[in-house]
C-alpha cells in the first residue's frame, strides 16, 4: 500500500475514506448514544494511525480496522457503564425519601407511644431538652426546678425509655 510507502497524499487519502465508513460503523451500534459517534470516529481514525504498523498487507484491511473500532467501542462502553453504575435513577431515589418518610413517621409514632408511658414530668422534661432542644436553665425555669433537678430528671426519663424499649424488644 503507498500509504503506508510513506506517500503522505495517498495516507491522508486513505483516512479521509476511511472516515466515513467507521462513521456508519459507530451509528449503527450507538444508537442511544449518537453523540459519541464523532469522538470514536476521531479516536479509531488514531488507533489506526498509531497501530499502523500491525496491520499485515496479505490480510484483509476492513476487518484489522473493524477490530480496531470493536476496541474503541467496548472501551467507550466500559467508561459509560462505570459512569452509569454511579448514578441512581431517580424514581429510586424517590422511593427512598418516601421509605425515609415512612420510617421517620413510624419512628415518632413509637416515640410518642413511649412518652404517653412516662410520668408527667419526666415526659414534659424530655420532650423539652431533648425534643425542644432547651438547655438546662431554660427547662429549669419552665418546670420550676433547680438545673442539678432537671438534668437528673431528663437522665432518669431517658434511662425509663431504654428500659422501655428493651422490655418491647
Amino acid at each position: 500500500m503507498p500509504a503506508l510507502a510513506g506517500d503522505a497524499v495517498c495516507y491522508r487519502a486513505f483516512l479521509a475514506a476511511l472516515a466515513p465508513h467507521l462513521r456508519a460503523y459507530f451509528r449503527r451500534r450507538l444508537t442511544h448514544w449518537p453523540d459519541d459517534v464523532e469522538d470514536l470516529v476521531q479516536e479509531a481514525l488514531l488507533a489506526v494511525h498509531a497501530s499502523r504498523h500491525t496491520w499485515q498487507p496479505q490480510q484483509p484491511l476492513t476487518a484489522w480496522v473493524h477490530t480496531i473500532a470493536r476496541y474503541k467501542l467496548v472501551d467507550l462502553l466500559r467508561a459509560k457503564s462505570r459512569r452509569e453504575a454511579l448514578h441512581e435513577p431517580f424514581d429510586d431515589e424517590m422511593q427512598l425519601f418516601a421509605h425515609a418518610d415512612h420510617d421517620a413517621a413510624l419512628a415518632r409514632r413509637d416515640l410518642a407511644r413511649a412518652l404517653a408511658a412516662l410520668p408527667d414530668r419526666q415526659r414534659r422534661l424530655l420532650e423539652l431538652v431533648k425534643l425542644q432542644g432547651a438547655t438546662s436553665a431554660e427547662a429549669a425555669r419552665a418546670m420550676g426546678m433547680t438545673e442539678g433537678a432537671v438534668k437528673v430528671g431528663v437522665h432518669r426519663g431517658v434511662k425509663a425509655l431504654a428500659a422501655l424499649w428493651k422490655g418491647q424488644s
